[in-house]
């Protein structure tokens, strides 16, 4: 909500004030403003932490991706000597043995980085979700909102009743973030 709409909705509820019929509104109005701004707070958090999330599985990725890179260049070194005819044979047993050991080891690095990488882009899509989520409470109780503020130029209730439906499906939407899992 921009600076300008918040200051005419000030100034519509701040008429709706003198006039008793129309205080309910003007509270529902003001209450409607304040949930508006926590749930945008939440959502851009929401956001951010799906994007640090994503980072950081780009990152697992790439950690992951150096360490493949290293098991393959092992795995061609081990190749090109077993092609190779070395003169000392326990050297040749020794190289291989090292060979061997490297390549052991960076196949279990490789599932594990795998495991890191795949957990923090399970991460991703649950923040994804959270945020999918506020952003409609967001929209709904904007509308909710808006749709009550119509009550104060029509006055006509039927307007309030509608903006408070808008509304509850807004806190609705964002009460249900907390039960994804």
């Amino acid at each position: 909500m921009e600076a300008n709409e918040a200051h005419e909705l000030h100034e519509h509820a701040e008429h709706a004030f003198h006039d008793a019929a129309m205080r309910p509104v003007a509270f529902t109005m003001s209450v409607l403003a304040v949930l508006v701004a926590i749930t945008t707070v939440l959502g851009h958090r929401t956001h951010t932490e799906a994007v640090l999330y994503q980072n950081k599985a780009t990152d697992q990725w790439n950690y992951y991706q150096a360490k493949k890179i290293r098991s393959n260049d092992t795995a061609l070194a081990t190749d090109l000597l077993s092609a190779v005819t070395i003169a000392d044979k326990d050297v040749a047993k020794r190289i291989a043995a090292a060979y061997a050991d490297h390549q052991a080891k960076w196949t279990g690095d490789l599932k594990e980085e795998q495991e890191k990488a795949e957990a923090l882009e399970t991460k991703v899509i649950h923040a994804e979700a959270k945020a999918d989520r506020f952003d409609l409470a967001e929209a709904m109780l904007e509308i909710g909102l808006v749709v009550t503020s119509v009550t104060l130029l029509t006055r006509r209730r039927m307007y309030w009743y509608m903006g408070l439906v808008f509304s509850a499906a807004g806190m609705i939407s964002a009460a249900t973030v907390y039960f994804l899992k």
